[in-house]
């Protein structure tokens, strides 16, 4: 870096916020100053770096806040922040509470992280772990716009050239029906041309999961009858249980996702590609002490089950 650059955390944390909350007043809303010292700070960096980083528009905004040089300086912004609240801690009392802020899709918070982290607390008492459910591509956006998340656990939707993937593990895919549903009664296995005859429950446009099932249907130049559309596993299981229609959904061999429920479930084999799941970090950029620890513990837990 050329020595004569001297940016502040101030700086560049009005640029990663304004890139994160659209617009100028809503970055100082969150940082508690005025619109203009938000602006002064902008002006600041961009004088600094040399570059024109946000288009300068008045009144409402109809398009995103951030430049081509904008979007090519963000993820460095963020690792820079990231680094900052590093060397903040370096000299911290080791006793001191840590913590890992976790994005990560509902089904993996439901299905694995909460027991994980109540494991994870056993051997680490010291270590907070929060956990907030978004979708595969609010994962993603929230990896490169927010400093503070640590890590990801999704299936990948499009993993950006910026974020590195972790694999955990794989899930086959099985048919739920309500119990004594006409598709039981094959003697052979249902294949998507039967199931393609009867209405069916899907994950919300815009999910890995649903890529994966509408994929498998036209590569048969199959037309699913799509019921209803909704945003995770369990409501589909009790839409299911409900007799709005069938679903195909990717399953544990816990049992987890349909214990308890009134429902009938036959695995597709292979018909429907596998669903990966696994970590997704910052590339090229150090996990914390308390990050790791449990990225290591989420791994060998895994391996156990």
């Amino acid at each position: 870096m050329n020595p004569s650059i001297s940016l502040t955390t101030d700086q560049v944390a009005a640029f990663v916020l304004l890139a994160h909350q659209g617009s100028i007043r809503a970055a100082a809303k969150e940082l508690h100053i005025t619109e203009q010292g938000v602006r002064n700070r902008l002006i600041a960096l961009e004088c600094q770096l040399g570059a024109s980083l946000y288009r300068k528009q008045r009144g409402v905004r109809k398009s995103k806040p951030l430049t081509s040089d904008g979007l090519r300086f963000l993820p460095h912004a963020v690792a820079f922040l990231q680094q900052a609240d590093r060397l903040s801690e370096l000299f911290a009392s080791d006793s001191a509470p840590q913590e890992v802020r976790i994005a990560a899709s509902q089904y993996l918070i439901a299905y694995v992280l909460i027991d994980v982290v109540k494991r994870f607390h056993a051997t680490h008492p010291d270590t907070r772990v929060r956990l907030t459910a978004c979708s595969e591509r609010e994962i993603e956006r929230e990896l490169l716009e927010s400093p503070e998340i640590s890590l990801g656990a999704a299936a990948p939707y499009e993993a950006s050239t910026e974020l590195e993937y972790q694999h955990l593990f794989s899930m086959d895919w099985s048919l739920i029906t309500p119990l004594r549903h006409p598709l039981l009664k094959k003697s052979s296995r249902i294949r998507l041309a039967d199931i393609s005859e009867f209405p069916l429950i899907t994950f919300e446009r815009g999910s890995t999961g649903r890529e994966h099932v509408l994929e498998s249907f036209n590569r048969r130049s199959l037309t699913p009858q799509i019921e209803v559309e909704t945003t995770n596993t369990d409501l589909i299981v009790r839409m299911v249980e409900a007799g709005l229609g069938v679903a195909i959904v990717p399953l544990l061999p816990s049992g987890a996702v349909t214990r308890g429920r009134r429902v009938a479930i036959r695995s597709l084999g292979r018909q429907i590609r596998p669903i990966d799941s696994g970590i997704l970090l910052r590339r090229n950029e150090a996990l914390s002490d308390a990050a790791r620890d449990f990225v290591e513990f989420l791994k060998a837990d895994r391996q156990t089950q």
